[in-house]
């Protein structure tokens, strides 16, 4: 996810554009968020008229989708809001089609969006990694230090959606509860970006972020502390693990933050450590559990 720090940004401010690719019908609007200008890849929020409809078809790109608003049919198959859906590249989708229009949060995650009719998966296709759930009814909320470590304050709960064992990157659906607060400064290591699906938050650095609140937040990159009076619902993702490194100092620049975690690293680490920085020609490390990790890097 090598896009641009974006924070604060409110899609209701602006708005929704037609959507005008190849393969899409008309009758489908979106906000773009966030996009990597590199891949293509992006963040969007989306609008389907009542009424729309698309013919099975695959996209050449992962995408992720949860509803906020109406309901998409999928066949004979009923989203309704809330419904979380995780599409590999390839998987073809039975026909789709909006009886009363819809709202969503849609991201492609690899690619540009692209959309092919096909009553088919591709020959690659990873078809047992299709996800389709309703996060709301069907999964239990549960504190962050199930999944994120250190923890952040009590009243911040999630939802696991999306679990990469490779990079142990993320995507869930999380929320805080009323009067939650945090007094502390974090960063982390990843990217990672959030939408407001309900209610708003106040962080010392950006301020208010309403409903339909957005960020995409690079590496290193200070925020907190935080509040929320009333409490929210939101969605958020990472590409790699989260992992809280905070701190009582607003002022830091990413570089020191990046510096500091470097310095955490030779202190709890240090044989680790002392074998990265090392010339001893294992400048191509081999996973012999995961020979193809490189390809499947962001970084290589």
């Amino acid at each position: 996810m090598a896009r641009k720090h974006i924070e604060p940004f409110v899609d209701r401010e602006v708005p929704f554009k037609k959507m005008t690719l190849p393969g899409f019908r008309k009758g489908m609007h979106y906000k773009m968020l966030s996009i990597d200008e590199d891949t293509g890849a992006c963040t969007m929020t989306v609008r389907f008229d009542k009424g729309y409809k698309l013919p099975p078809g695959m996209c050449y790109t992962e995408y992720e989708m949860i509803i906020m608003k109406g309901s998409i049919k999928y066949g004979d198959d009923v989203c309704n809001a809330g419904y979380y859906l995780r599409v590999p590249a390839g998987v073809h989708m039975p026909a789709m089609s909006v009886p009363r229009g819809a709202e969503a949060l849609l991201m492609y995650n690899f690619a540009e969006p692209s959309f092919v009719e096909s009553d088919e998966d591709h020959r690659l296709a990873m078809r047992d990694q299709l996800t389709i759930v309703d996060s709301y009814e069907d999964l239990q909320w549960m504190p962050t230090s199930g999944a994120i470590y250190p923890a952040v304050a009590p009243g911040c709960l999630l939802k696991v959606l999306k679990y990469d064992p490779l990079t142990e990157a993320l995507s869930f659906l999380y929320c805080m509860t009323p009067k939650f607060w945090q007094d502390n400064i974090s960063y982390h290591d990843c990217a990672e970006e959030a939408y407001h699906i309900w209610g708003t938050s106040w962080m010392m650095q950006f301020g208010d972020l309403p409903t339909g609140g957005y960020f995409f937040r690079p590496p290193w990159i200070n925020h907190g502390a935080f509040r929320s009076e009333l409490g929210i619902l939101a969605f958020g993702r990472t590409d790699s693990k989260l992992h809280n490194y905070f701190h009582w100092n607003p002022w830091t620049s990413p570089e020191e933050n990046r510096e500091r975690a470097v310095a955490q690293l030779a202190r709890t680490k240090p044989d680790l450590f002392n074998w990265t920085i090392s010339k001893d020609g294992h400048n191509h490390p081999h996973d012999f559990e995961h020979p193809d990790w490189k390809e499947k890097s962001n970084y290589f």
